[in-house]
């Protein structure tokens, strides 16, 4: 960091660019945390893989992937921090992506929030397949210093007729809000947030459990990610990880948590039937089909 301070420093008459190229093999350094998760619009990440050094044959990418041991492979091959014993999903994340397909009239449908302004917003929509258990990733949309308001137009545009699951923290009250809690506020501006705050069904809110069972799902082949569509989900999971004590490093968890949360609800799902979204523990009165 004190190299690249100081070469910062050396750019301010020009105003730059500068450009570091390197494969980060010590994992969250300084440098690379600036980077991967202090967000700025004068800083960007380009990645190279393996694959996109076009001028090796397949046998030849795999003789270089054999050559490497396995907790060096994702910076040497995709360009991702490594991680080692610290990332909380020590798994070939790649492995979860599935291509698109339409929604299945039985699946559950629900969303997962996690409110922010300075840390962006994230919303997840995720189906569940009660017959084998299995949850899909459906789409991820992460939001940074917007409204209330404002997020909700964005979102209802692509993940349309949700039970909402949301935090605890939703009940705090904002300035922004005249007082009014952030759940309220989401509620006035037309979104569907469940009526109390999301919980394991034994009323346990651990965040440690909840991204045990996340493991446990992806491990499982229970967890999978719809490509093309959740890109902000797939980015953090990469890199989310420990310290050297063992603590989450709670940076850059925002799509985590939203899915975290639509996984912790999955019982509170709805199924499309042609007149809307209802409830698996409610049925609408005769008269609303009118």
């Amino acid at each position: 960091m004190d190299i690249f301070s100081e070469t910062l420093t050396r750019l301010n008459v020009s105003g730059g660019p500068l450009m570091c190229v390197f494969t980060p093999l010590k994992g969250m350094s300084q440098v690379v945390k600036r980077f991967f998760l202090d967000r700025s619009d004068a800083r960007t990440v380009i990645t190279m893989t393996l694959d996109d050094a076009t001028f090796y044959s397949d046998e030849r990418k795999h003789a270089i992937i054999e050559q490497y041991p396995e907790h060096e492979l994702p910076a040497r091959t995709k360009g991702i921090p490594t991680m080692g014993s610290g990332a909380v999903f020590p798994i070939d994340i790649d492995k979860l992506l599935i291509d698109p397909f339409e929604y299945p009239s039985h699946y559950l449908r629900v969303g997962g929030i996690d409110f922010g302004w300075h840390h962006p917003s994230a919303f997840a929509e995720v189906w569940w397949n009660r017959d084998d258990d299995a949850a899909y990733v459906v789409r991820v949309i992460r939001l940074r210093h917007q409204t209330p308001l404002q997020q909700v137009e964005v979102v209802r545009q692509q993940m349309r007729d949700l039970p909402w699951m949301w935090p605890r923290d939703g009940r705090q009250q904002t300035l922004a809000g005249a007082g009014e809690s952030l759940a309220v506020q989401y509620r006035d501006c037309g979104l569907d947030l469940h009526h109390e705050p999301v919980t394991f069904p034994d009323g346990g809110v651990s965040v440690e459990a909840g991204l045990q069972m996340m493991l446990d799902r992806m491990r499982t082949q229970r967890l999978r990610v719809f490509r093309g569509q959740c890109d902000p989900f797939l980015e953090e999971a990469r890199l989310f990880h420990r310290d050297e004590d063992g603590l989450l490093v709670k940076e850059g968890d925002d799509a985590i948590s939203a899915v975290r949360y639509a996984l912790m609800g999955l019982r509170h799902g709805r199924v499309r039937w042609s007149k809307g979204f209802f409830s698996q523990q409610w049925k609408p009165p005769i008269q609303s089909f009118a």
